[in-house]
């Protein structure tokens, strides 16, 4: 999921919210302000309610920063990638790299959120009873549903349908039991769509019985798992699919790239004429990738000032990969949409990867035939050729 804002980074792990956090911040905020802490403690004024509702709220959102830290902490334990945590309108999310590398490391990874948050949970009864007599009863209040909130958000949790931690644990049992990743990975995402469906099914009765519109709150979460639980089907496929491959194996090793110094009136006219690509890598000197230029950006420079505009002020920065990460691993973000992805070895071009090379590879996998390796002595390709021709093109092989 996309950062909205980056608040930094927590032990090297990068931290950011998506811009929905404000949407579950106003109306968590307004719900203690309005009704709960009022209920509770009556005789404060309105601001004074506001103020404690909204240090709640910030709560709240710490005490799910801190669920999803323990996962990506215990996940890099076991030596998994951690791409960033992010939290938003439904919770938070912590990105990993890749699936655990054993059921024992799946079922630690996904037990240390429901724990860390009943942990919270304990801290805040304990404030809370510490509190009694000595603070506002407004904050005691305040303390008393940060307490429950972190129980039911464990509580939740354990439910056991991906992607729920209980769904992760119902994973990581099943693996241990059949000793097969993949179809554990099938069934704890099928029970994810069957919860998913119920509370849709909840929420649009209790809309529809009760007019009370809260059942879209619950229709929403229902969409989410069902939504979540199908994607992580299908990555449990692809990963069946994939496994042992890496990311060489598919990608294009020879695509035409433009030079950074290159002027976009001579890489026009004397490259990208000449080819069918409309989406071009961009690399310096040393054939390192800068970013990406498509002709659309390229179209926008006014003729007259096309052949005095270097092509590597236009890129754009994109992803990149090491040559021999696995391409289970990045098959599901080319299956979202994601790419060209750039690929790199020690850091210099040797190819790009896109969604038509996956398919490639799926379908060669469906036809049960193997995906070829590039070279004869299924080595990555040479990163030579990244370099060539003095980086203006090199030859296109499709």
């Amino acid at each position: 999921m996309k950062q909205t804002l980056r608040l930094g980074r927590v032990a090297g792990i990068p931290v950011g919210v998506h811009w929905s956090v404000l949407v579950i911040m106003v109306l968590l905020a307004q719900g203690l302000a309005m009704a709960f802490l009022p209920e509770r403690a009556p005789g404060s004024a309105a601001r004074v309610y506001w103020t404690v509702a909204v240090a709640a709220a910030v709560l709240f959102l710490a005490s799910l920063l801190a669920h999803e830290l323990a996962h990506a902490l215990v996940a890099r334990h076991y030596r998994m990638r951690v791409e960033r945590v992010t939290l938003w309108l439904l919770g938070g999310v912590a990105e990993l790299g890749g699936l655990p590398p054993t059921a024992r490391a799946d079922l630690r990874v996904a037990a240390v959120g429901p724990l860390t948050s009943l942990a919270v949970s304990a801290g805040f009864f304990a404030a809370t009873a510490a509190g009694n007599g000595f603070l506002p009863q407004v904050c005691v209040a305040a303390l008393s549903w940060l307490a429950l909130v972190n129980v039911l958000l464990a509580g939740f949790n354990l439910l056991p349908a991906a992607p729920l931690d209980g769904g992760r644990i119902l994973r990581a049992m099943l693996w241990r039991r059949w000793d097969d990743q993949v179809r554990a990975q099938v069934a704890a995402a099928r029970a994810g769509r069957v919860l998913g469906g119920g509370l849709i099914a909840l929420g649009a009765a209790e809309i529809l019985v009760t007019g009370d519109l809260a059942g879209i709150w619950l229709a929403l979460v229902g969409w989410f798992l069902a939504t979540a639980a199908g994607a992580e089907a299908r990555t449990a496929g692809l990963t069946d699919r994939l496994a042992g491959l890496p990311v060489w194996a598919a990608m294009n090793p020879r695509p035409v790239v433009a030079s950074a110094e290159a002027s976009v009136q001579a890489f026009l006219t004397t490259v990208a004429c000449r080819s069918r690509q409309r989406r071009f890598p961009v690399v310096d000197h040393s054939g390192r990738p800068i970013g990406m230029v498509t002709l659309s950006d390229l179209a926008r420079i006014p003729p007259p000032l096309r052949p005095v505009t270097a092509v590597g002020g236009m890129a754009v920065a994109g992803a990149t990969v090491e040559v021999d990460r696995p391409l289970a691993d990045i098959a599901p973000l080319l299956a979202a949409g994601a790419g060209p992805i750039l690929v790199v070895d020690g850091g210099v071009l040797v190819g790009v990867l896109d969604q038509s090379d996956l398919a490639r590879v799926l379908d060669l996998a469906g036809l049960g035939l193997p995906s070829p390796p590039q070279r004869a002595d299924q080595s990555p390709p040479e990163r030579a050729s990244a370099a060539s021709s003095g980086h203006d093109h090199l030859v296109e092989d499709r």
